[in-house]
């Protein structure tokens, strides 16, 4: 077995099929499927069994209690047999040749991780947005020669390929948000060569029927997950990167943690996550200066934003918080 793809699942009865289809239509043949249903509570564990029974060469299905999305994705990583493992969220769907194409690339380029570019779709498959993750470098990324795809990349689990390897001493911290952030960063510092391709292979479902999220105090793990690689990249061969470092955490710890504080309606917690936001940045000696003079792919990234994001983002290192929250 080459690939083998892990799909949590979780009340997604009106997406499941979809997502399914395009992994059973893979153009690579040597795939498993490991479908997981965190304990869902509508009808989809009997799609699941009714995909397992049609397709019992490509499907694995499994169901346990819910534990979360950190927790299926471990489960199906126990199970996995293939020497490379993908993750599917099961409300989005791939392109017929997207883990083809990767496994190639990760065998031409002795890559341990291969990238692929999103698109996000509406509920009618047009497009609505195209996420280029590394724009205008080569095919084959040496880390050594390229680290600032370490503090540029956008750490999504779902639009990349892994070695399995990769997962032999980490896996998912289970009950935090923002897994992604804690966990794929340190698996890029245990490669030395990473691949891409820029085909759009990964579809990005924008659903209008998901109930908007609630932003909390649960926003600080993204912090707590900038400190998390913080130790492990000390203890790394690119250790001595320290430019790139300050960048990741100027990306992840100051612009992602923004971009999810605008959202905090509760005046307690935003001011507290502020605050907590204040003590990261004087602990790592991360200057406005240096916020505002950070570029991603060779440009200033505050200058590319939208007008609306770039308004709240000067406020905010103006200090002027309670202006923020008025406009909020």
């Amino acid at each position: 077995m080459m690939v083998s793809i892990i799909v949590p699942v979780y009340n997604v009865e009106n997406y499941l099929a979809k997502c399914l289809d395009s992994l059973i239509s893979q153009s690579l043949p040597d795939i498993e499927i490991l479908v997981v249903n965190d304990g869902s509570k509508d009808r989809s564990g009997l799609i699941i069994e009714e995909y397992a029974a049609k397709f019992p060469e490509k499907i694995k299905a499994f169901t346990k209690e819910n534990g979360g999305l950190s927790d299926a994705r471990n489960f199906g990583l126990d199970k996995a047999q293939g020497e490379y493992i993908g993750f599917v969220d099961s409300d989005d769907y791939v392109t017929e040749t997207m883990f083809e194409e990767m496994l190639q690339l990760a065998e031409k380029h002795q890559a341990k991780m291969v990238i692929c570019n999103i698109q996000k779709v509406d509920q009618n498959g047009e497009v609505t947005q195209k996420l280029t993750q590394i724009p205008n470098m080569p095919e084959k990324i040496v880390l050594e020669d390229h680290f600032s795809v370490f503090s540029d990349l956008s750490y999504f689990a779902c639009n990349k390929l892994f070695k399995k390897e990769l997962f032999d001493h980490k896996r998912f911290k289970k009950g935090v948000h923002f897994e992604d952030i804690q966990l794929i960063p340190q698996l890029l510092l245990e490669c030395k060569v990473l691949a891409q391709t820029q085909n759009f292979h990964y579809q990005y479902l924008e659903r209008t029927d998901s109930i908007t999220k609630t932003h909390t105090e649960k926003g600080l793990d993204i912090l707590k997950a900038v400190k998390d690689v913080e130790s492990v990249f000390e203890m790394s061969t690119y250790s001595h990167k320290i430019k790139e470092l300050k960048n990741f955490r100027i990306f992840e710890g100051v612009y992602s943690f923004l971009a999810y504080l605008a959202f905090v309606k509760d005046e307690e917690s935003f001011y507290k996550m502020a605050e907590e936001l204040s003590v990261f940045m004087k602990e790592r000696e991360i200057k406005i200066r240096d916020i505002l003079n950070y570029s991603r792919f060779g440009k200033n990234y505050l200058l590319s934003l939208p007008v609306k994001k770039k308004i709240f983002y000067l406020l905010f290192f103006a200090g002027q918080k309670k202006l923020i929250r008025k406009l909020l």
